[in-house]
């Protein structure tokens, strides 16, 4: 019966692969097989200098920065975010949270305390319904086991889009935009996983990273699901 159900479920409602637009044969699937195997890996779990890494150097100090794949303009690859982000499909978020989990485990990231999703403001957060960088944070726990907290840390300003702005300008836009609710939990000497959905120049990093090292023995590990 469960068969007959499925044939017919997939019969009136195909599931395609937002990737590559081919019939899904398992419904639970978020993207088709093949392109979860094709998906531009970054490769920098084993790579200390690795190109995310060194957007903090001389900057802000990070134990540790990777991302899970590179996000190139115009790649088909390049729409799964945009599913999360702008169509609120939290399904998507979920899925890339855990395939970047799965990339973290066996490597030094397992050692955090914490998985602290990079915040939005209370205003932009009620108008998207989300934070992706929540949704992500969840799937990457669900894997790794790491509690996700996220009243640590909050958005005290709302600031403009990060859009067409320079790496100054940007770093500008998001100078002492974090601030630190000490009293829902203490992270003093606590190893921390800060975790968002892109990282470009890492101004916004580098400011929750800066808003965190205030804390008496904090380590600060970054994990983006893309680069771009």
């Amino acid at each position: 019966m469960r068969h007959v159900i499925f044939d017919l479920l997939n019969f009136l409602f195909p599931m395609y692969c937002p990737v590559c637009g081919t019939p899904m044969a398992i419904r639970k699937q978020v993207i088709c097989l093949s392109c979860e195997l094709k998906m531009p890996r970054a490769g920098y779990i084993d790579d200390a200098e690795n190109p995310v890494a060194q957007l903090f150097w001389g900057r802000t100090k990070v134990e540790l920065a990777v991302s899970f794949f590179r996000f190139e303009k115009g790649s088909k690859y390049q729409k799964l975010l945009h599913l999360l982000k702008y169509k609120g499909d939290k399904r998507m978020g979920i899925f890339l949270g855990q395939l970047l989990g799965a990339e973290l485990l066996g490597s030094e990231f397992e050692q955090c305390d914490y998985i602290l999703p990079v915040p939005l403001h209370p205003k932009k957060q009620k108008k998207r319904g989300f934070n992706q960088s929540e949704i992500i944070a969840n799937g990457v726990s669900a894997v790794m086991g790491i509690p996700v907290e996220t009243d640590f840390l909050y958005r005290d300003s709302d600031t403009d889009t990060q859009t067409r702005k320079s790496r100054f300008e940007r770093f500008q836009n998001m100078e002492n935009v974090f601030k630190i609710n000490s009293l829902n939990i203490d992270i003093e000497n606590c190893s921390v996983l800060l975790i968002d959905d892109v990282i470009t120049t890492g101004s916004t990093l580098e400011a929750c990273v800066e808003t965190l090292l205030k804390q008496e023995g904090i380590k600060v590990y970054v994990a983006t699901v893309a680069c771009a």
